[in-house]
């Protein structure tokens, strides 16, 4: 029997433990090692993952690139201010957006940011306050952006983010997202290295994060939720490494769910990993038949969201349930800024 009630993903999470800022040392967060075909826990720290991985094992990355997404602007025909949430950068200058408040914003409608440096006119109105904008501008949109926008921290988080970087992974790359593969944000440069001298592969995809990982779930029956999509891309060099990770029968990681879709989408796709590009709506949940992901690195997800129905794929509800619980109990810091989890096959 597959669950598909949205009740069936809920936890108990008390207030206090999410996670308001990052820790001072990004892998000095905790780390819950769950195993994902016995259910046996155990508790360490993230420094502790090296000793979990070994030669010729492999670990994806997402190498995406949040941007200052956030944007405050005023309504040019009547000075009502407007709030802008990059989402996809659709062709050339059009993105697709969230507006707030998105009654106020109808097709022609232009909102200037920064006295006019930037400015959006509405050409789509779409369903869920989504709307499609061309954007309007001199110079570099990411200059503009840098100047102009902040970094789109999830709506649980209240404290200000007194770095902005440290909403970004050290291996971030490709610009291009409007949240952060919170998985990654646990890793330094130096632990990397520590992987790779142990003859860790390291290798990357890339996956932008928009409303399909974080829009919440808002219907009761899972199966009628419609997932947006998100661009995705991979390289020759990691399908070969990956390719050959499996021919070795060695260990492959994903480090977060936005890497587990975007590996999932490629076998779907092709039977094997091919190197490729495009736009991936991909919703996984329990009774989903994972094609190449066995081993998962990622954080602690909100109640009913698609992420905890994605890692209960992996792992089975009832287990990803009684870890939480226990994590809980343990006082484990959850979410963005939160601590992590390390889901193995043996």
């Amino acid at each position: 029997m597959i669950d598909v009630n949205l009740e069936d993903f809920d936890y108990y999470l008390p207030e206090e433990l999410i996670a308001q800022t990052p820790l001072k040392d990004r892998s000095s967060s905790r780390l819950l090692v769950l195993n994902k075909n016995t259910g046996e826990i155990e508790h360490r720290h993230f420094t502790d993952i090296i000793s979990y991985l070994n030669e010729g094992d492999t670990l994806v990355l997402n190498d995406t690139k949040v941007i200052p997404a956030r944007l405050i602007g005023t309504k040019e025909d009547t000075g009502a201010v407007i709030e802008v949430l990059l989402l996809k950068n659709s062709s050339d200058n059009t993105w697709e957006a969230l507006a707030r408040p998105a009654k106020r914003v109808k097709v022609g409608t232009v909102v200037s940011f920064g006295d006019g440096l930037l400015k959006m006119r509405c050409t789509e109105e779409k369903e869920e306050g989504i709307r499609t904008f061309d954007l309007i501008y001199d110079g570099i949109l990411y200059e503009i952006l840098d100047k102009l926008g902040t970094m789109p921290l999830p709506p649980y988080i209240h404290e200000k983010l007194e770095d902005q970087n440290r909403y970004q992974t050290v291996y971030a790359k490709n610009l291009g997202s409007a949240a952060a593969p919170t998985a990654g944000l646990h890793f330094t440069e130096e632990l990397l290295d520590q992987l790779k001298r142990k003859g860790v592969n390291i290798c990357y995809v890339t996956l932008h994060v928009g409303l399909g990982t974080f829009r919440p779930v808002n219907v009761e029956n899972i199966l009628e939720h419609h997932m947006h999509s998100e661009y995705y891309e991979i390289g020759e060099e990691t399908c070969r490494i990956i390719n050959e990770t499996k021919r070795q029968n060695k260990r492959l990681v994903a480090v977060g769910t936005t890497t587990v879709r975007t590996l999932e989408t490629v076998m779907n796709r092709f039977g094997e990993m091919k190197p490729c590009y495009g736009n991936t709506d991909i919703f996984i949940y329990p009774g989903y038949e994972f094609k190449i992901v066995d081993n998962l690195i990622t954080n602690f997800h909100l109640p009913k969201s698609t992420l905890i129905m994605l890692i209960s794929a992996l792992c089975g509800r009832e287990t990803v349930l009684k870890a939480y619980e226990e994590a809980v109990k343990e006082k484990y810091r959850f979410f963005s800024f939160g601590d992590s989890m390390f889901i193995i096959d043996k």
